[in-house]
């Protein structure tokens, strides 16, 4: 088995490694003057199963681009087996045409995957699962909620917690790890007027002195998450906390955090975290590469892969 890392979070990939107990291999990953991406891959890696493990966070087309090309480089060198190993799966939220004459980008990102050469995608908290479907090669979609819900008990008193979907599109998600900590749910039922903006309408379950814990897959501009945390402090909740897999936070969004009434944030490191996540009052980063490479050592020995969930 060989590991292959991208340059979108060399941290994450050089943990995964550490668990594993096996190198990075060594790749020239390099641009030209014209920024064109250029790879090399220093090792042997014919007959190896080879993981490639990039995510395709911002820059979102480079780090697409350094993946792809990457995968080709492995094909042309002759591993037997490639799997692209995507913490966090770009371009997901683009999962269908939401009006005439507009993309469904996940899927050709899906096709563009697989003509380069992958043999297998491992990814987690795909935003839309249907993804799966998208690609015609295996995918495993691992799923964050064990080792959220493993912070949650070290972090808090369960005894007076509630879980909250911050949206109705999340309430399978958010069930999940109220199933796994046995707190009830709420839901945060809010109508979004246009892309990126989000106006919360009402409060579906009684937050009234509860500590509540928003969970969801991708936190972006932090707008809807500020939103839901003002709507549950107005209807009478205790605190509110926020757990999430992915911390694209572009843009504004550390600030406007920052300044929110969310007393904690909490995200994994499937996206490598900026300066000013880690030096942010309320953000805290919880390491997933445990999660990944048992995921990771399951594959290569044709083991169970969703016995990590039972």
């Amino acid at each position: 088995m060989k590991l292959v890392a991208g340059n979108s979070n060399r941290a994450l990939a050089e943990a995964i490694a550490t668990y594993l107990e096996i190198p990075l291999a060594k790749c020239l990953v390099r641009r030209f003057a014209d920024q064109e991406i250029f790879v090399e891959v220093m090792e042997n890696v014919r007959g190896e199963d080879v993981f490639v493990i990039q995510s395709t966070s911002a820059p979102a087309n480079d780090h697409l681009m350094e993946l792809l090309i990457i995968m080709d480089a492995l094909r042309r060198a002759s591993a037997r087996r490639i799997t692209a190993v995507i913490p966090y799966f770009g371009y997901a939220r683009q999962d269908r045409k939401p009006g005439p004459r507009t993309p469904i980008s996940a899927k050709l990102v899906a096709n563009l995957i697989t003509e380069a050469g992958a043999d297998r995608v491992l990814t987690i908290d795909l935003h839309a699962g249907q993804i799966q479907g998208f690609f015609d090669i295996p995918t495993d979609n691992l799923y964050s909620v064990p080792t959220i819900a493993r912070d949650i008990k070290e972090h808090h008193d369960l005894k007076n917690c509630m879980v909250i979907s911050p949206d109705v599109g999340g309430v399978v998600r958010a069930r999940a790890l109220a199933k796994r900590i046995d707190a009830p749910l709420a839901i945060v039922d809010k109508r979004r007027e246009r892309p990126g903006e989000s106006e919360v309408m009402n409060i579906i379950g009684d937050v009234s002195g509860r500590h509540c814990i928003l969970f969801d897959d991708i936190v972006d501009s932090g707008g809807t998450l500020c939103n839901a945390a003002d709507a549950l402090m107005d209807k009478g909740a205790a605190s509110v906390s926020a757990y999430i897999t992915h911390g694209v936070l572009s843009g504004g969004a550390v600030a406007r955090i920052t300044a929110s009434r969310i007393g904690e944030l909490v995200i994994t490191d499937s996206i490598q975290p900026t300066e000013a996540v880690l030096s942010a009052r309320n953000i805290r980063v919880t390491p997933i590469a445990n999660l990944i490479g048992e995921a990771i050592s399951r594959i290569a020995n044709e083991h169970s892969v969703s016995s990590l969930f039972d």
